[in-house]
């Protein structure tokens, strides 16, 4: 199947900057720097679980993290394109690995993602913007395991900034 309309590419140059000899399993560093052009790097490491400096964001944390943020910018954009005014959004992420035939992998996500409406926002619309928001998320899209997510929505009477 070819793909069709305009391609995105992105990247990223990983460099590790640890040390070993990686010739045992339990002495190496696991740490590891990742750099992007004309942004921030990101220290990295494995882990805990896997030897790994707590510290540091581990491969883990991001596919979590990129699922969070993607649900996100997603809703927004679906609540701006329908007009609802969103005051406030937060979400708290997590993913279970699991050892299935053999091998440690992802087994689901679950987003719970809180949303703040302003003045009198429809909240059972705007909830159901979730649907469309997954729907839309290229990253939960492109994953191999369930993304879950369980919203939940307020009203607020704070005004607009």
């Amino acid at each position: 199947m070819t793909p069709r309309g305009p391609r995105h590419h992105f990247a990223c140059r990983l460099v590790w900057t640890g040390h070993g000899p990686t010739t045992n399993y339990r002495s190496y560093s696991r740490e590891v720097r990742i750099d992007f052009d004309g942004k921030p790097s990101l220290a990295g490491s494995a882990a805990p679980a896997f030897r790994g400096d707590g510290a540091r964001h581990n491969p883990e944390d991001l596919l979590v993290a990129a699922l969070s943020s993607c649900h996100c910018l997603s809703y927004l954009a679906v609540c701006a394109r329908a007009g609802i005014d969103v005051a406030a959004y937060d979400d708290e992420a997590s993913g279970t690995l699991a050892l299935h035939e053999g091998v440690l992998r992802f087994e689901r996500v679950v987003l719970r993602p809180r949303v703040s409406l302003r003045g009198d926002g429809d909240a059972v619309r705007a909830e159901r913007f979730h649907d469309e928001a997954h729907a839309g998320c290229f990253i939960a899209r492109s994953m191999n395991f369930p993304v879950f997510y369980h919203p939940s929505i307020t009203v607020t009477d704070q005004p607009s900034v």
